[in-house]
């Protein structure tokens, strides 16, 4: 139990990854990135887990390959603390049926995440064969993670309308720009994803949205979340260890836990930090 806001709490971190670079799956990771470019494993992490009485975890794929994800469930099936993993399958391709199926068969898949950031059409999504592809996610009620930024707002818009009863999780508020002139901008959006009922948001991805920061500057989009989204569609995720190129573990605690708005009652802070992961992602406790 953590001590948050003088309330004793569980908390699961629903947003945290694993790399190992010579399995040769992350091209997006390279020497340039410094404190990244090394291997992350479940031994790295445990440290800050036992040190913040973190219960548990949402690992989350970090590059798009089938392999990685087989990787994350053999990990998933030595480390009790891993409660699921969020995996990869190619949304657009004609055997994406079967190879979900199979996945599925498997203990410990509770989502999927396209990597939409890394893809250039912004309107990937909207293709027939993905659309179809996600009818089957609906079908298995496996939510999606969607890993986007301001230029994928009006095409997921369509995808929501599109599919309305898929259940789906904003990653990072969406990457906002963290400047006062684009906080309007990123306040519409919001609204406009927030209105879809099985439309959740991470609250997580802090500290590399900056170059430069300060615990306060993410107060007002944390409360501006929690008023979009309401305390039950929201939840606490570290984004380690990508979280390490701006900061520490705990500090990516410290912006949500700070930065809360004072009227939530226990309850909900409880839903942030571990119930609304528990209920989105149908962990199974270990």
């Amino acid at each position: 139990m953590n001590n948050t806001g003088g309330l004793s709490i569980r908390i699961i971190d629903s947003h945290q990854h694993f790399w190992k670079l010579d399995r040769g799956d992350y091209d997006w990771l390279t020497s340039e990135m410094g404190i990244l470019y090394q291997d992350y494993l479940p031994e790295d992490l445990l440290p800050s887990l036992e040190k913040h009485f973190i219960s548990g975890t949402v690992l989350v794929q970090a590059a798009p390959t089938y392999e990685e994800t087989q990787y994350l469930l053999s990990l998933y099936e030595r480390f009790e603390w891993i409660y699921g993993v969020v995996g990869w399958l190619d949304l657009a391709s004609p055997a994406f049926p079967e190879q979900l199926d199979l996945l599925m068969k498997q203990q410990g898949i509770v989502g999927l995440r396209p990597m939409l950031q890394d893809i250039e059409k912004s309107d990937w999504i909207l293709q027939e064969q993905v659309i179809d592809n996600l009818k089957l996610l609906i079908n298995y009620n496996l939510p999606l993670d969607l890993l986007i930024t301001e230029r994928h707002i009006p095409y997921i818009e369509v995808l929501l309308e599109t599919l309305p009863a898929l259940r789906v999780v904003i990653d990072h508020l969406a990457k906002p720009v963290i400047d006062k002139n684009a906080f309007t901008k990123w306040q519409e959006d919001m609204d406009k994803l927030a209105k879809f009922p099985h439309v959740w948001c991470k609250l997580s991805g802090f500290m590399t949205l900056a170059d430069s920061w300060e615990i306060a500057e993410f107060k007002p989009y944390i409360q501006y979340i929690v008023q979009a989204f309401g305390p039950s569609r929201i939840m606490f995720g570290s984004d380690w260890p990508v979280c390490l190129a701006g900061g520490s573990y705990e500090q990516a605690l410290s912006i949500v836990t700070d930065n809360l708005p004072d009227s939530l009652s226990g309850l909900e802070i409880e839903q942030i930090f571990s119930m609304n992961a528990q209920s989105f992602y149908l962990l199974n406790e270990r």
